[in-house]
């Protein structure tokens, strides 16, 4: 059993820790093979899409489009696939994750509600910006940060 005391990260930070590339995310990666599982992939390439229509009318930074990747899903069925993603191929022994979620680390760090890695919900306008270039980043194979 894997325990975390951190909610799942899910989209990157951009207000100081490196964290910037949706493909090193295992959350992110989780979250597209349930697409895929489910046959939805068709999705990313409608957000990817968006996205690109979004930048062109240089309105990139008004939402944070890849917080649809995870609406289909729980977090519970996210934590479920990456413990399947992260088990070794012929390990016999039951492999599971466990995250904190959201809502209790809000009880835990009341007075502490920087959760955008988290959440997707940035403070300022620029991290919409930087998620959605990291997504547009992720889609067109570029190994590069989203800012």
């Amino acid at each position: 059993m894997i325990l975390s005391s951190a909610p799942q990260i899910r989209y990157p930070d951009c207000y100081g820790i490196d964290m910037s590339k949706m493909g090193d995310f295992i959350a992110f990666n989780a979250a597209v093979e349930i697409l895929k599982d489910r046959g939805k992939e068709d999705l990313l390439q409608e957000l990817w899409q968006k996205c690109k229509d979004l930048k062109a009318d240089g309105l990139l930074h008004t939402e944070n489009v890849v917080q649809q990747v995870y609406k289909s899903s729980t977090s519970t069925e996210i934590s479920y696939k990456i413990a399947e993603m992260i088990t070794p191929k012929g390990l016999e022994i039951p492999v599971q994750v466990i995250f904190q979620s959201i809502e209790d680390l809000h009880k835990a760090c009341p007075n502490n509600l920087g959760d955008w890695y988290f959440t997707g919900n940035y403070p300022t306008s620029g991290g919409n910006r930087v998620v959605n270039q990291a997504f547009m980043n992720y889609m067109e194979g570029k190994n590069e940060r989203g800012y």
